[in-house]
């Protein structure tokens, strides 16, 4: 992937290679201030993978077990910035044994050896931030057995890394590339003797960011919820770094972990996973539930919004809803047409998903994932609720443009459960048409209604609806409504095509019916997963059907068949296959 070519961009290039070479006449530091103890959790059978010479990074893998990691030719820039960020060392930790450990060793010192005097892809802020995070989170683990040569080698480094971020962490975007670096050089400049006084313009930086950054919601601009677990990841281990220095993080930084907290919690399926909208994936296994533990906040968020997102809950059952306008501007590059789309998850298995982000599988795939048909929600004459503009400078990515501007939402109670009501305008200008969105969870969670209604609510979008009539000749305006699957739902269309059905691995079967003359159908779809070789193959349930007037109601509903116990025992284990 080629570099924006902007003065901005190569002016930054330029100081990072300036800063990283003055950063090599760096004190070295001679110790910790304290034994440091891991904070990240990595994965077991990645660090297997990683210590057998299968490499696996952004979506590419290399297997070449007689090949160094640093004479790997590298597909990309995102397969290089996983390098050179070395959150790899989590999973080679996580198994522990001699084999691994001796593999991170090499890698370490190879990387000192080869990019420690200020040369190198890895000499940007936010990488720097990361592989100082993971370094000094397993310095026992590569440091066992090193003679004091190797040993003096690992601390100079660190310090030259440390001076460097303190010079270049303003350069860093704001958002995560720039809580990935305050927090690395505030997680340094603590831990390693002498190098306090390099943390504290940071402690002060890191304050303000999270009021910049951070809304009354808890949320992003982004709104990318795996995003914003990376981001409180960042923050509590930054204040845990700062509690055991004997200091309080200031006012600031604790009050947005006790914002987010309840934001995450909204966020979270019944399964432990993350909603998969807006970029972001289902989080790494561990991290969510670790991170909430870590940060010590039980509350959850009041009846509303979180970062943009409604939740229903009820049993066993989880629904999470995209209730707001997606992000604008430069926040929009990763951003999704998703308005009024929703994931169901039963238990610990994932039913209605969205096909998630496809970055990892190429810049069509990414595209396509940002699409709304990529959503379970309604999809207008083949349009996205949003439109992909000019690709933003800094990112190359495309921003959203023509995107919902009103998306009114209301939670209440009814008889018998949980209601949703809400709608976007995101047709308005194209096809005069509203999309209004009715979801009811019954309080045990075993049955949700849905209503999508296509309304042209004023003089002026009846006269667009009925010049897009025209130009149909009259044949009405299709619409298809998208309920993708997840890759182990197993479903089959039953009742000569008027009800699909969908077992679930814990033994649930779910039962989807329509009210009214529309074509229902079982189609192929795909699951765009993070850490995997391709796409995933899976199915979609599709309802289609055509509006000829001013208002056109599509009722429809999915529940647990009636043989489905109340209580299932899930205990049936996943096992993630790297290669798929």
């Amino acid at each position: 992937m080629s570099e924006p070519l902007g003065f901005t961009a190569r002016k930054a290039r330029f100081l990072n290679r300036l800063h990283a070479r003055l950063a090599t006449r760096a004190r070295a530091a001679t110790a910790f201030v304290s034994s440091p103890e891991p904070k990240t959790i990595g994965s077991f059978a990645r660090g297997r993978q990683l210590s057998a010479g299968n490499y696996l990074f952004a979506g590419h893998l290399i297997a070449a077990p007689d090949v160094d990691l640093w004479d790997l030719t590298v597909p990309d820039a995102a397969f290089a910035d996983e390098l050179h960020g070395f959150a790899w060392l989590d999973d080679l930790a996580a198994v522990g044994d001699i084999a691994t450990r001796e593999a991170a060793q090499k890698w370490l010192w190879g990387w000192i050896e080869r990019f420690g005097k200020g040369s190198g892809a890895g000499w940007t802020p936010d990488l720097t931030g990361r592989r100082l995070i993971r370094w000094i989170n397993h310095a026992l683990f590569v440091l066992r057995g090193q003679d004091k040569a190797q040993s003096d080698m690992f601390y100079l480094s660190l310090a030259q890394q440390t001076r460097f971020l303190s010079k270049r962490w303003q350069s860093a975007a704001p958002g995560l590339p720039r809580f990935e670096a305050l927090t690395g050089l505030i997680y340094a400049g603590l831990s390693l003797e002498g190098m306090e006084a390099l943390a504290e313009p940071a402690i002060k930086a890191l304050a303000r960011e999270c009021q910049s950054q951070i809304d009354e919601q808890g949320g992003l601009p982004t709104r990318n919820p795996e995003e914003l677990l990376d981001v409180f990841t960042l923050l509590t281990w930054a204040a845990a770094t700062l509690s055991e220095a004997g200091r309080e993080a200031p006012a600031a930084h604790l009050d947005v972990i006790e914002r987010v907290a309840p934001t995450l919690r909204t966020l979270r399926h019944s399964d432990g996973a993350l909603a998969r909208f807006h970029g972001g994936g289902r989080g790494q296994e561990g991290w969510l539930d670790h991170a909430l533990a870590a940060s010590g906040i039980k509350t959850r968020q009041p009846d509303g919004l979180s970062m943009g997102y409604a939740r229903l809950s009820a049993g066993r059952t989880s629904v999470i809803v995209d209730a707001s306008p997606p992000a604008t501007g430069k926040a929009s590059r990763n951003a999704h047409a998703s308005t009024l789309a929703f994931e169901l998850t039963s238990g610990r298995r994932p039913l209605i998903v969205n096909c998630g982000p496809g970055g990892s599988f190429g810049s069509e795939w990414r595209r396509a994932g940002r699409a709304t048909p990529s959503h379970s929600t309604l999809v207008l004459d083949g349009y996205s609720s949003a439109r992909l503009g000019d690709a933003d400078r800094a990112s190359a990515n495309e921003i959203l443009v023509d995107a919902p501007g009103s998306v009114p939402i209301e939670m209440s109670q009814v008889n018998d459960g949980i209601r949703f009501q809400g709608g976007h305008d995101g047709f308005v200008s194209t096809h005069g048409l509203t999309h209004a969105r009715t979801l009811e969870l019954t309080f045990d969670g075993r049955g949700m209604a849905g209503e999508d209604m296509l309304l042209a609510l004023e003089d002026v979008d009846k006269r667009r609806f009925d010049r897009a009539l025209d130009a149909g000749k009259l044949q009405g305006v299709p619409f298809a409504i998208r309920f993708h699957l997840h890759p182990e739902v197993d479903a089959t269309l039953d009742l000569g095509g008027a009800a699909i059905s969908m077992a679930l691995k814990s033994g649930e079967i779910w039962v989807f019916r329509h009210d009214g003359n529309y074509e229902l159908r079982l189609d192929p779809s795909v699951y765009l997963e993070k850490g995997r070789l391709k796409p995933r193959a899976t199915q979609q349930i599709v309802l289609m059907g055509r509006t000829m007037q001013y208002a056109t109601r599509i009722r429809w509903s999915l529940s647990k068949a009636q043989e489905t116990a109340i209580g299932i025992r899930d205990l049936s284990r996943d096992e993630l296959d790297m290669a798929e």
